[in-house]
């Protein structure tokens, strides 16, 4: 059972003795409402009042939106809460996470390229503040996956690296700076562990293949610092685990090898029993295919708390699963003994942070200070910092290039690569009437490099040009597309030095495939070029040719400021935080 005097409550007599009557005078209904997050789809009282009154909620994520609303937002649920209810959301990143106007300070990746945990200590830090400013009380943070796979995309710039030490440093510096604020908890994902499987849980299977020993030596190690650093919860990844099954039921059947957050071997026997962790544990959401394609959802609501879980993150249709998960109750599917627990541990974490000794009017700030809190100049002083130290100069053949001086190369041709659109992002950009013309990754470098003394122009491929004339309304000359090819004295002349950059954050990068065009680098010993990519960096793949490679992490002002500074000076800062190279031979030649 549940050890409330011990990590990560550490409750007092008084506390632990609420949190017993609490649970004693629940109805059957509000103990069940307690197992659930729900996330919000509307601001309006009458709606949210309803997710109190009839559900009972324990806890609440909701979709982005400025901090204003967030607080207005969460003043209403606690108004309705009989029990006061977590408030999560994803500030992976820092603030930003908490609401769009909250204060980016770096990705995962970025701060692990920088080797520096005080940088994983200042997201943590942003992240808490800004989290109890707007009245949420939870982070679905820190990120402590390892990126074995660089095809992994699920987590490629969530996770600190490929190293398990720095995973484990970085993730405690995190939720040591998060715990600086009072009374906000940390819930470090995705147990046991995504990084090793191409595929993405939210539409697949996802698989770590460790077994139990190669387990323990790596995510175990990670989780382990965590727990024994005071870990307020743990989110649990929807991660089949073939090898460790085998281990634990020699003979197993392939069938019955379910994902973590359905399995008590994994869920309670290795995280509870070996790693002795005894803090709260949520489901990652339940409309993701690794946890639903595996059984009824009937059966698998009962089944992820039977396993382990406290928590069971998000309702598919409210009515259907909260008396799904009430019928299971009182029929005995959940017992009454694992339904004390699982409160015990939710109510617990609730006393830890305080919430059962303020009034409803006090679980959320006033929101004088807001926005002070939300554009802090000292906080915002950590993004450009963290990219002057992570600019990553990953491959550097060609000894003669870098620095960049007008002396050597004037002329600059830069070439910009996309991947495939987010269909997401586009959708978001329609439902904003198209969106706000923002300068593109290109034209930023252009600007810079031509401060520095270069002449710079921006390539336009065929397939560019051709679209450019339909927009205009003429008939597309397809010449354009079958004689992209002339001279390679003529090309050579036309610049001293082509920049490839890419800005593809998800899949490959779509080339335009134009005959002897110059989007893919064929041309990497006909003059100098140089890949950089400011988004994914996993570029080498696609574009083993190139010879000199630069990971920049995203396109920020402030790090296409500190990218341009490296060019020039020849500084780059950045330890490659994965294997850039991929794995594969040949981009390292």
């Amino acid at each position: 059972m549940v050890n409330l005097k011990a990590k990560p409550y550490n409750l007092s007599d008084t506390d632990i003795a609420w949190v017993k009557e609490t649970i004693a005078k629940m109805s059957d209904e509000e103990k069940v409402g307690q197992l659930f997050f729900q996330l919000t789809a509307s601001q309006e009282e009458d709606y949210l009042r309803e997710l109190m009154d009839k559900y009972h909620l324990g806890g609440c994520r909701y979709n982005g939106m400025p901090g204003e609303k967030v607080l207005q937002q969460n003043k209403i649920l606690q108004k309705y809460a009989k029990i006061p209810v977590f408030i999560a959301c994803n500030p992976e990143k820092g603030g930003d996470g908490v609401c769009p106007d909250g204060t980016t300070v770096g990705a995962g990746i970025k701060v692990g390229a920088t080797g520096k945990t005080e940088y994983a200590r200042a997201m943590g830090l942003v992240s808490g503040a800004q989290i109890a400013a707007t009245g949420c009380n939870m982070a679905f943070a820190p990120v402590v996956d390892i990126l074995y796979n660089h095809e992994c995309e699920e987590v490629l710039s969530r996770s600190f690296g490929n190293d398990h030490e720095r995973v484990a440093l970085m993730g405690k510096a995190y939720m040591d700076g998060l715990h600086q604020t009072e009374g906000v908890a940390a819930t470090a994902k995705h147990f046991p562990g995504n990084g090793q499987d191409y595929r993405d849980a939210h539409i697949s299977n996802n698989v770590n293949s460790f077994d139990h020993d190669q387990w323990m030596a790596t995510y175990g190690h990670v989780y382990k610092t965590l727990i024994d650093a005071g870990l307020d919860a743990i989110m649990g990844g929807h991660i089949l685990m073939p090898n460790l099954m085998n281990d634990v039921k020699p003979g197993i059947r392939p069938e019955e090898i379910l994902p973590a957050t359905l399995c008590y071997e994994i869920m309670t026997t290795l995280l509870r029993d070996e790693l002795g962790f005894n803090g709260m544990v949520v489901t990652d959401a339940s409309h993701m295919v690794g946890m639903t394609n595996r059984m009824k959802r009937k059966e698998m609501l009962p089944l992820s708390i039977n396993a382990g879980c406290d928590m069971f993150l998000f309702f598919n249709d409210p009515d259907e699963d909260y008396n799904t998960m009430l019928e299971a109750y009182r029929n005995g599917v959940i017992s009454e003994e694992r339904m004390e627990e699982a409160l015990t541990r939710i109510l617990g974490l609730k006393a830890k942070m305080g919430l059962n000794k303020k009034s409803k009017e006090k679980l959320c700030p006033t929101g004088d200070d807001l926005q002070t809190i939300l554009h802090n100049p000292e906080y915002k002083a950590y993004a450009p910092a963290i990219s002057r130290d992570a600019i990553t100069l990953v491959k550097n053949l060609d000894k003669d290039v870098l620095p960049l001086s007008p002396e050597k190369t004037k002329r600059i041709m830069i070439v910009p690569i996309k991947g495939a659109e987010n269909p997401l992002m586009a959708l978001a950009t329609m439902a904003m009437g198209g969106g706000m013309q923002r300068k593109t990754p290109a034209e930023k470098l252009k600007e810079r490099l031509e401060e520095k003394g270069f002449e710079v122009r921006i390539y336009e491929s065929p397939i560019d040009k051709i679209k450019a004339m339909m927009a205009r309304g003429e008939k597309p000359s397809l010449n354009l597309y079958f004689a992209g090819k002339h001279a390679i004295s003529d090309f050579v002349a036309e610049q001293d030095l082509v920049i490839s950059l890419f800005d593809v954050m998800n899949g490959h990068p779509t080339f335009g495939l134009s005959k002897g065009g110059g989007e893919i680098p064929w041309y990497v010993h006909e003059l100098p070029v140089i890949g950089i990519s400011v988004n994914k960096p996993t570029m080498l793949a696609d574009c083993p040719m190139l010879r000199t490679y630069i990971n920049a992490y995203d396109s920020a002002d402030y790090t296409m400021d500190a990218l341009v500074d490296a060019l020039v000076t020849g500084d780059f800062r950045g330890i490659d935080p994965i294997d850039s190279f991929c794995g594969m031979w040949d981009t390292r030649i």
